[in-house]
């Protein structure tokens, strides 16, 4: 049972559909938010799920700041460290904001901030490919919010195997709910001035917090456009035609 799991922004991969009628598989891949958001309900469901291996996307900065301890014997921790979210940028990266504080910047920044993402994990794919077919898994895949670079990340395998960007997208809108949080929890502004140093508007807010899909189909184009593809995007990166096959023969129910 994943209760208190449920609440947060963490979810199993499996049963998305994708091509020739075939479904991700149950109990292989998890993508969730970072460590900070968990306590000991969330840790006890975790430790029930077995992970065999974590992929932390995040900086150094950030694991410093909430360690991952969500590795345990036998589990395989994989820092991947992608460093293109803007918390992990610094507050320089957010004086643009300040001078320009509108919604139509912060969506500017945003694209901007996602264009690069495919790039940023570009050197780490054998990695994570090479994890997966270790028989590392279950997986779980995370950033700070697991929105924006578990977002492009968990886009990227997912088209590699042939989930439609349809699909993809309505499972990027359901990590809507870890801003939902933020404002229960009324931590929005805080967190916004502790790591940035200023609290923008409610709009450029809600821009930066949300799940525009124009965000995660930005990162999708760049891979078209610099790679021609997401199968030469893996392949580009050390991940070759046999191995995204297997990649596809494990993610996938068999037919």
């Amino acid at each position: 049972m994943t209760i208190a799991l449920s609440r947060l922004n963490f979810r199993d991969l499996g049963g998305l559909p994708a091509a020739d009628g075939q479904r991700v598989r149950t109990g292989l891949i998890f993508r969730s938010e970072g460590p900070a958001s968990f306590f000991d309900a969330h840790r006890a469901e975790l430790a029930e799920l077995g992970f065999r291996s974590v992929c932390d996307l995040r900086s150094n900065v950030e694991r410093t700041a909430a360690p991952n301890d969500w590795c345990g014997p036998g589990c395989r921790l994989l820092n991947l460290d992608m460093n293109t979210d803007l918390r992990a940028q610094g507050k320089e990266a957010w004086e643009t904001l300040r001078l320009d504080p509108s919604p139509e910047n912060a969506k500017r920044v945003m694209m901007e901030n996602y264009r690069r993402m495919p790039g940023a994990l570009h050197p780490y794919l054998p990695e994570l490919v090479g994890a997966l077919l270790a028989g590392d898994v279950p997986m779980m895949i995370h950033c700070t919010a697991g929105k924006d670079r578990t977002g492009v990340v968990i886009a990227l395998l997912l088209s590699l195997i042939g989930v439609s960007q349809e699909t993809i997208l309505a499972d990027y809108a359901k990590s809507d709910v870890f801003g939902e949080n933020m404002r229960i929890a009324g931590s929005v502004e805080d967190g916004f001035r502790e790591s940035f140093g200023f609290v923008p508007g409610e709009a450029v807010i809600a821009m930066l917090i949300g799940t525009e899909q124009d965000f995660l189909v930005a990162a999708l184009d760049e891979v078209d456009r610099q790679w021609d593809g997401v199968g030469q995007y893996f392949a580009a990166g050390g991940v070759d035609r046999e191995l995204q096959n297997n990649i596809r023969t494990m993610m996938l129910e068999p037919r």
